[in-house]
């Protein structure tokens, strides 16, 4: 017990023990500088130091703009830039997807390529439990009437009573004789002009190719979507000049007359041009004779 006691009172005096640190001129032993000094004060110094060394890299590290010059810390404006990205991309997929959507309900449209949903008497009784005996289905007069009236009025006012305006000037795709006029009441949405072979198609007006292939029905087909919400088609083509996606100006040469597809019947061009989804008479716009 009494060497313990004696090995701190030594401990404690080595401690603070006083001790001068001189500073001397080596030529002339001058004193320069002196310091009183002690360990317990050398020991709290270099503590103090190292918590404040530890403490400001901490800080820069954490609250200032400097971590940026770190290895392995990211730049904030990268990271906002990143994101920003990130929502970028994530609706530029979508907008593809809703594009590509767009595309494939035009070409089926277009090219007659449609499912139609059948639904018989069965079915439809099947579906719904109804008394026969509950429904009254005789129609007043009155109401025969004025369903007869609207059908009249509305018998195809779609395409022939409203004539939609368009603000382009089109260019006639070729010059030859109308063989079959435009004719909703016959179905027949388009002209068809006799060619002779290998007549250059040329476009109506600058636009861009959403469908150029080659299909059963109608052979060659060419799509182009025009300013102002006008869509021209081209069928029965010989050959195509122009794939999806290419961009084209007013009288560029985009296909080839020929009698390509089951539905030709000679060598002609089987035009069509829609307006806002609604197909109109080209000869309204165009002069092909």
């Amino acid at each position: 017990m009494t060497e313990r006691r004696h090995k701190r009172q030594l401990l404690k005096k080595k401690l603070f023990t006083k001790n001068r640190l001189v500073i001397l001129n080596e030529d002339t032993f001058e004193e320069i500088f002196s310091l009183k000094l002690t360990l317990m004060n050398v020991f709290v110094v270099a503590t103090v130091g190292a918590f404040l060394i530890i403490f400001i890299t901490t800080y820069i590290i954490a609250f200032t703009p400097l971590r940026e010059y770190i290895p392995g810390y990211a730049s904030s404006k990268l990271k906002k830039e990143a994101t920003e990205l990130a929502l970028k991309s994530d609706s530029l997929t979508f907008a593809l997807k809703k594009n590509q959507a767009y595309l494939q309900s035009i070409k089926k449209v277009l090219t007659g390529d449609l499912d139609y949903a059948h639904l018989s008497k069965d079915s439809i009784i099947a579906s719904e439990s109804l008394n026969p005996e509950s429904v009254d289905f005789e129609v007043a007069s009155a109401d025969l009437k004025l369903r007869k009236q609207v059908e009249q009025e509305d018998k195809y006012n779609l395409f022939e009573q409203a004539r939609p305006k368009v603000s382009v000037v089109l260019f006639a795709p070729v010059k030859g004789t109308i063989t079959e006029i435009f004719s909703p009441k016959d179905k027949h949405f388009a002209v068809d002009i006799a060619l002779p072979k290998n007549t250059p198609i040329k476009a109506i007006a600058n636009g861009t190719i959403i469908f150029a292939d080659w299909t059963p029905t109608n052979g060659n087909i060419a799509i182009i979507r025009h300013n102002d919400g006008i869509i021209s088609v081209y069928k029965h083509c010989e050959s195509l000049n122009v794939a999806q996606g290419d961009i084209v100006r007013t009288s560029e040469v985009i296909a080839i007359a020929g009698s390509s597809g089951e539905q030709s019947t000679g060598v002609h061009l089987h035009f069509e041009l829609w307006k806002d989804g609604y197909p109109i008479d080209p000869t309204q716009f165009i002069a092909f004779e």
